[in-house]
């Protein structure tokens, strides 16, 4: 028997220009920005890594939690692929709501505890719009991250400039977003196709399993993601070297490194045990242990993402002008 559904048609949305924003565009960093400097070895060399994948005609993919767009580091990512010295850069839901946000409006982020009081949060027309450029989308055959950059390119976003998934669509680099049906506020809306969405993030997921095809002798950073990045990159790797290993490939000889808050310990490449509640963290024991002990390296980095992706932005540039 069917279960009785939600009527979307009954909700009221309000425009983005009655909401009271807690970021605007003042967070957002300027390469130049004064950041304080962080003396961490492993930051060297992952720059190191990063630069010499890039020689080597290898990926550097990116995956990021929303958080790292809203500690402000747009135009480190976007001079980054500029530069070809990130090739992939993948999403969340969140990630992408950010971004088209600060496109347009030049301002993200509400108050959960202010508008879930009177049922308003999410519940916002133009973010909606989001949901119309997926399902456009789909019928000329892109994914859900590629859609948006072309809709912000396309439309009238005066603040497209920070727009990292416009920057992607323009470079022609890969940008995917990895949803999570339920998780993110424009499937709220009334115009939210479910199966839209699943086709487009789904062709996202296969993409980026085709760039994990080319990570042996490459770099996967995983930023702020404590589900969305380690379970996907697990699955696209085993993905990857199901076909490698038929083609008498590896994808084994390559460096990941996570960027979080979380203390763990001086021990991080080796995988805690289940009484350490750190075993859940997956970032831990997938992208520091368990994918790279045949012949990779990882790294961590414990701190605040807005000064963490700048440091390790400045070393990479350095690095590669100084190698030019």
């Amino acid at each position: 028997m069917p279960r009785r559904q939600f009527d979307r048609s009954k909700l009221v949305l309000r425009p983005l220009a009655e909401r009271e924003h807690d970021l605007d565009l003042s967070a957002i960093m300027a390469l130049d920005a004064d950041v304080p400097a962080m003396d961490n070895p492993d930051l060297d060399t992952l720059a190191a890594r990063i630069v010499d994948a890039r020689r080597n005609g290898a990926e550097c993919v990116l995956m990021m939690g929303a958080h790292v767009l809203r500690q402000g580091n747009a135009r480190f990512i976007i001079d980054l692929m500029r530069r070809g010295l990130i090739t992939h850069v993948a999403g969340n839901g969140a990630c992408a709501i950010h971004d088209f946000e600060y496109a347009l409006i030049g301002a993200t982020t509400e108050s959960v505890a202010k508008y879930i009081r009177t049922g308003e949060f999410g519940l916002w027309t133009e973010t909606g719009w989001i949901n119309d450029a997926v399902n456009e989308g789909v019928k000329e055959g892109l994914g859900f991250g590629e859609a948006v950059g072309k809709k912000i390119v396309e439309g009238e976003f005066p603040y497209a400039y920070l727009s990292v998934l416009a920057a992607a669509y323009e470079l022609k680099v890969p940008a995917t977003i990895h949803v999570g049906i339920g998780s993110d506020i424009i499937h709220e809306h009334p115009n939210f196709d479910g199966a839209a969405t699943g086709e487009a993030s789904y062709r996202d997921f296969l993409t980026i399993a085709d760039t994990v095809t080319r990570l042996e002798g490459g770099v996967l950073l995983n930023f702020g993601t404590a589900v969305m990045g380690p379970e996907v990159y697990l699955k696209a790797l085993s993905m990857a070297r199901n076909v490698a290993r038929q083609e008498g490939r590896e994808i084994a000889h390559f460096a990941t490194a996570v960027f979080d808050l979380a203390d763990l310990g001086p021990d991080y490449r080796d995988q805690p045990p289940k009484s350490n509640p750190h075993y859940y963290f997956r970032p831990w024991k997938t992208i520091l242990v368990r994918t790279v002990q045949d012949g990779g390296e990882s790294f961590y980095v414990q701190g605040d993402h807005k000064v963490t992706f700048p440091n390790l932005y400045r070393r990479v540039v350095a690095l590669a002008e100084a190698e030019l």
